[in-house]
């Protein structure tokens, strides 16, 4: 079953259910897909679906960082419950002992040696780590840190 009609028979679920917060999210998350299926022109594959998932993810963590910094801590609560809905359409988060390793492995086989190299080793670093959901900003931190040494 691909992704798409896992969206479309949980949206199904959620409306029998009556659970609105998940039936909302869905609905949103129907409504990108279809959006980014319309910029492509052609119909998305799994990995282009997850990567519009791992986007509103990201939406909603810097929504929750200004409601927050706003003092909305209920719009905060709303966005972080519809992050767990959406990250439960995503593959399970890399270790970040794993994440460790793949940064190391990766300033290894490029060579990388001061920041200048800081691109290949993110690019690989990400290479090693397909499959997982990886927040990019860990690991630009991370290899950051290491190529400062």
């Amino acid at each position: 079953m691909s992704f798409a009609n896992d969206i479309s028979a949980a949206l199904t679920d959620a409306m029998r259910a009556r659970d609105t917060l998940r039936l909302g999210t869905l609905r949103m998350l129907k409504a990108a897909l279809m959006n980014r299926e319309v910029e492509k022109a052609r119909a998305l594959d799994d990995a282009e679906a997850r990567q519009v998932v791992v986007s509103l993810v990201k939406q909603r963590r810097d929504s929750i960082e200004q409601f927050v910094k706003g003092g909305r801590q209920d719009l905060a609560d709303k966005e972080a419950a519809e992050i767990s809905v959406l990250e439960s359409y995503l593959p399970p988060a890399a270790d970040p002992a794993a994440i460790e390793r793949a940064v190391r492995e990766a300033i290894v086989d490029t060579g990388a040696t001061s920041a200048k190299d800081m691109g290949a080793v993110m690019k690989a670093t990400l290479a090693r780590l397909a499959g997982q959901t990886v927040d990019g900003k860990a690991v630009n931190e991370l290899v950051r840190k290491a190529l400062a040494r």
